[in-house]
């Protein structure tokens, strides 16, 4: 936890709805909750075994770079900026499954990351991005579930994270056709 808690703000159904959540704490979802929030290294090596295969590679791109623009805007601009305070922090109590948070909290990065790699996947293939925003979903949802986000980081990590994957599939769509029409001209 950082010394300096920074802004100390939510609202109250945020906190009595995270206590909720904590009243439904059991082994089998505490497992579920720990797989899905922890799933980023399985996620990182499809998405580069995806970039490997030339039928799959136009999605890896757009992943990778869904997830670049998604942790710039939330890393490098909106957590320092806005500073928001973990509910973990203010409630030393709460038995935490996962290691205390070291960064603030709004947008959630998860939730951010998880939703610009399911937004470009959906775009490109929807037989594909339904299941893949499922699993953002979940994700969003174990931060709730393990207390290291108020509801409205992940609302923000959502929006950010969507924001983020259209930007990649428009990008990556912009910069093909360039490049067919300057092939085509050829």
């Amino acid at each position: 936890m950082p010394q300096d808690l920074g802004t100390v703000f939510y609202f109250d159904w945020e906190l009595r709805f995270l206590h909720f959540l904590q009243s439904i704490h059991n082994p089998i979802l505490d497992s579920i909750m720990l797989f899905f929030t922890n799933s980023a290294p399985i996620i990182s090596i499809l998405i580069f075994v995806s970039i490997i295969f030339p039928k799959t590679r136009r999605i890896g791109i757009q992943i990778y770079l869904a997830l670049f623009i998604s942790i710039l805007i939330v890393n490098c601009g909106m957590k320092p900026f806005i500073m928001r305070c973990r509910p973990c922090w203010l409630e030393p109590g709460v038995k935490m499954l996962i290691e205390l948070p070291h960064s603030h909290s709004f947008p959630s990065g998860h939730s951010s990351t998880f939703f610009a790699m399911a937004t470009a996947v959906f775009l490109s293939n929807k037989r594909f991005g339904i299941p893949t925003l499922a699993v953002a979903s979940i994700v969003a949802f174990s931060r709730l579930y393990l207390f290291a986000h108020w509801p409205t980081d992940v609302i923000g990590g959502i929006l950010t994270g969507t924001l983020s994957g259209v930007l990649s599939f428009l990008i990556i769509d912009a910069l093909i056709n360039i490049f067919r029409k300057k092939v085509k001209d050829k």
